[in-house]
């Protein structure tokens, strides 16, 4: 049952540039669950909303927030330029920690198609700030550098229905060095549109961070 809740839009002033954001919150949360989205979406995304709506239900507040300005969207290659996303992942990942009083607070992923990659190269370069990683429809495949290094439990998420992303999952998580898991949702293509696909997927999102998301 959700308590004290709250919804808000968001800036998050970086260094040279301000990012737009919607962040739940919730007092005494389980865990603080940051969301990077894949290319050519944004804080918008209709599906990612909905896990976040379904894991503030279940204890966890969120961030979800636009990895590129207005600007640099515009730019097509931008939206695969992992190394840019993964800096900016990180600085607003710091940003929040500070902003928020999240000493005390267990922090995850969650990724969705490339932003999945940066969520994984993130979590590598912020080590214990970072307790768990969920990758949703995922790219982790674009991460391989860093896959034997994360050491925390990362879920793979991909549905039945989606095929080369299954073996592309399936050569990341074999890389993986860590408490891991691949879980093919029966029925469900990429986007996971399908009728109760993406409940799924929240159910899924949300048992891993209860059993793995550390708490501080």
């Amino acid at each position: 049952m959700k308590k004290d809740t709250s919804k808000t839009e968001l800036v998050i002033p970086l260094k040279d540039l301000d990012l737009k954001g919607i962040l739940r919150k919730m007092d005494n949360p389980r865990g603080m669950v940051i969301f990077c989205h894949g290319s050519g979406s944004s804080r918008l995304s209709s599906r990612n909303n909905f896990v976040a709506d379904l894991l503030l239900e279940a204890g966890y507040s969120s961030l979800l927030f636009d990895l590129l300005t207005e600007d640099e969207d515009l730019t097509y290659e931008n939206r695969f330029h992992i190394d840019l996303l993964t800096a900016r992942l990180v600085d607003v990942t710091e940003f929040l920690i500070k902003s928020e009083n999240l000493k005390n607070v267990p922090i995850g992923y969650f990724g969705a198609s490339t932003g999945a990659a940066s969520a994984l190269f993130a979590a590598a370069a912020l080590g214990k700030k970072i307790g768990a990683v969920v990758s949703r429809g995922g790219r982790p495949d674009l991460a391989m550098p860093v896959l034997n290094k994360i050491g925390i439990p990362t879920l793979l998420i991909v549905g039945g229905d989606d095929h080369m992303v299954i073996e592309l999952n399936q050569k990341a998580f074999d890389r993986l060095d860590c408490v891991k898991k691949l879980e093919i949702v029966e029925g469900a293509t990429h986007l996971f549109t399908e009728p109760g696909k993406l409940e799924e997927v929240a159910k899924l999102t949300i048992d891993w961070f209860d059993h793995f998301l550390p708490k501080k």
